[in-house]
């Protein structure tokens, strides 16, 4: 039961039952990936099924999409939705300025292109996840398979002349073998620890051969829905430059997100 949860998985369950609220009958809705994003899918199935909810899922990962399916959301793909009214996601990493870090669970290609093919980004995610400037959290960037360590060893030298402080970087494993996203590309995680000028880095990673998309969100997200161990919930909006509190209680029934635990 949600009294047995941990502090950081309340607060994820807050966030994406506040998050939800955002959704409405009709709407075109891209789901995130990752664990926080995983409780906002589990919410929104609950209106399905017990409050009439009906709106159209377009997942941003294969795994997004069966849960999606297993809780009663019709699921399109982004072809069909053409554009979508929102987008709520996870993010490792944010900042003041709303700009995240994604791709922790490997999805950050089709997480950052529903993002952008929506009128509004809204990003759930724990406190813990608040910094002051990005990079503890390691930047994924998504590489070809082809010629990988050539362009591993062309991300690291061209950190030289960045500002950051780290530049060593890792191809993501799976157990033995290189972690696969779902388009069939390997992922390499930047440990640069601090990043100076993020804007910069996003665009500088984006033109190298090989490099198909890094997991730098810049002035994507609209707002953010920040979920607190104790029940409370901040929303922060950065368009409208209000910042509103409020506490959602726990009940005991709220059982159907037991499983989901990290």
């Amino acid at each position: 039961m949600t009294g047995e949860l941990s502090p950081i998985d309340k607060a994820k369950f807050v966030a994406a039952k506040r998050a939800a609220d955002y959704v409405e009958d009709g709407m075109r809705v891209g789901l995130g990936t990752g664990s926080t994003a995983a409780w906002l899918v589990r919410c929104l199935g609950e209106q399905v099924r017990d409050g009439g909810l009906r709106f159209k899922g377009v997942p941003t990962s294969t795994r997004t999409a069966q849960l999606a399916r297993e809780v009663g959301i019709e699921v399109i793909s982004l072809d069909e939705a053409k554009w979508l009214d929102v987008t709520i996601d996870g993010a490792d990493e944010f900042d003041g300025d709303l700009n995240l870090i994604k791709g922790g669970g490997g999805a950050l290609l089709q997480e950052k292109i529903v993002a952008t093919a929506s009128d509004q980004m809204v990003v759930i995610a724990d406190i813990g996840k608040e910094v002051e400037h990005l990079g503890s959290f390691p930047l994924p960037v998504e590489l070809i398979p082809f010629g990988w360590q050539t362009t591993q060893a062309l991300v690291e030298e061209t950190l030289i002349s960045m500002d950051v402080l780290g530049r060593q970087s890792s191809l993501r494993m799976n157990g033995e073998r290189p972690f696969i996203t779902d388009e069939g590309n390997y992922i390499l995680d930047l440990h640069v620890q601090r990043i100076g000028n993020p804007r910069q880095l996003s665009l500088v990673m984006n033109q190298m051969p090989g490099v198909v998309e890094n997991g730098l969100f810049i002035d994507i997200c609209d707002a953010v829905v920040i979920g607190y161990g104790d029940g409370r919930v901040e929303v922060r909006d950065i368009n409208e430059g209000t910042v509103e509190q409020e506490r959602l209680d726990f009940f005991e029934t709220d059982n159907l997100f037991t499983d989901l635990a990290d």
